[in-house]
């Protein structure tokens, strides 16, 4: 079959008009995606692979890594996995690289990084009796097998101690995965406080945050505009400058106190700041905006002929709100909570400067480590948990949204 040469070029031509669209639409597309992938999915990247990372003891101890694989975790090490560390410690004092090892190993046992130097500076060059009496007789603790179990736990370039020990376990001697020790059992009780303060925060904004935007979808423009304008009024002032502020407020001598004791609501000063009270009161102020415009949002675009419609069929005002209103309202708030919600996990600066110590979230602990111990191995772990929350959460919400999708279809 003979093809038109004029149908041939036309279609050709449009292949390539179509191309170059194709073109366009990436390269207009190429700028944010490079700004994503540098910003936020390579840092992201960087810090799962910071909570599984474990290469400073395989560097630093190369031979006593090697040795100690086949330890049983029984008694001491045998000779020559003693000469492998005796000669490993040898090596890292003259390149002074035993620090790094040093801090590592602290993390296992509190104590171990002054062990290990110790033990480097009194290293004997030729022990006269076994190497095992050598070490006991410079530190007793070397005769203790959890010594040398941290150092096989630590000694993998992987590991998962790190996001074991932000789940409150670890791993015996015969590595298996067993709870940590009481005294450091903490971490699970932390999620479950970020969890819970985050729930009870959203729900308040949702509480405080529908009537508010029933009114601003209510009200004629003018009015509606000027109370969104006050609504968006705490965006324009910094985060810290808000929660300094409450400081001031809620503080014994405060004006919250002053107020309440004047009108009688209660007699005697109450104590608001550095416990639960506080952080609720700052974390719904602050958030209480990103609840207020995802349903205003929605509720706008709802018509007012739908609850005309539902009295004209004889339904009363609140059947009519229940049945008519209120369904159609249910992405915005859904949208309104996952956003409060998964801001509230994140929280840093608020719990740290209104609540007391057993009102911190996550991400203090994860500043504590990233700030002062610089454990970035926890860190990073912890800041993995905090994501899989995050994720967790917003996969069940897109998961209800499109079960009322297909109900609505």
């Amino acid at each position: 079959m003979l093809v038109d040469p004029q149908t041939h070029s036309l279609k050709a031509r449009l292949r390539r008009v179509e191309r170059v669209r194709k073109l366009r639409a990436v390269a207009l597309i190429a700028p944010l995606f490079l700004f994503l992938l540098i910003t936020f999915v390579i840092p992201i990247g960087s810090m799962m692979g910071l909570s599984i990372e474990n290469p400073e003891v395989a560097s630093v101890l190369p031979r006593t890594t090697d040795a100690i694989v086949d330890w049983d975790g029984i008694g001491i090490p045998d000779e020559d996995i003693l000469a492998a560390f005796m000669a490993d410690l040898s090596d890292g004092r003259e390149a002074r690289t035993l620090g790094r090892a040093a801090k590592r190993l602290n993390y296992e046992i509190s104590g171990f990084r002054s062990l290990l130097l110790k033990t480097a500076r009194k290293l004997p060059a030729a022990p006269s009796e076994s190497r095992a009496a050598a070490l006991i007789d410079i530190d007793e603790r070397w005769a203790e097998p959890i010594y040398w179990a941290a150092i096989k736990r630590a000694s993998p370039a992987y590991t998962d101690s790190y996001l074991l020990a932000a789940l409150d376990r670890t791993r015996n001697l015969e590595g298996e995965i067993t709870l940590a020790p009481e005294n450091q059992r903490m971490y699970v009780d932390v999620i479950g406080r970020t969890f819970w303060i985050s729930l009870v925060v959203m729900l308040v904004c949702l509480v405080l945050g529908f009537p508010l935007a029933y009114l601003l979808a209510s009200l004629p423009t003018s009015r509606s505009n000027l109370l969104l304008i006050l609504v968006l009024l705490p965006f324009w002032t910094s985060l810290l400058v808000r929660t300094t502020a409450w400081v001031v407020l809620l503080q014994s001598q405060g004006v919250v106190n002053d107020l309440a004791v004047f009108i009688g609501l209660w007699s005697e000063r109450v104590q608001l700041i550095h416990n639960r009270t506080g952080v609720y009161i700052a974390m719904v102020h602050i958030l209480l905006p990103f609840m207020v415009l995802p349903i205003y949002s929605v509720m706008k675009g709802i018509s007012p002929t739908h609850m005309k419609a539902a009295a004209s069929l004889g339904a009363g005002p609140v059947r009519a709100f229940l049945k008519i209103y209120l369904p159609q309202t249910t992405p915005g708030v859904g949208a309104g909570c996952l956003l409060v919600f998964i801001l509230s996990l994140g929280y840093y600066i608020t719990p740290a400067l209104v609540g007391g110590p057993k009102d911190q979230m996550l991400s203090y602990f994860i500043a504590f480590f990233t700030n002062e111990t610089l454990n970035w191995g926890m860190a990073a772990a912890l800041s993995v948990i905090l994501l899989a929350l995050a994720l967790a959460l917003f996969g069940v919400y897109n998961r209800l949204v499109g079960i009322d999708r297909l109900r609505m279809n």
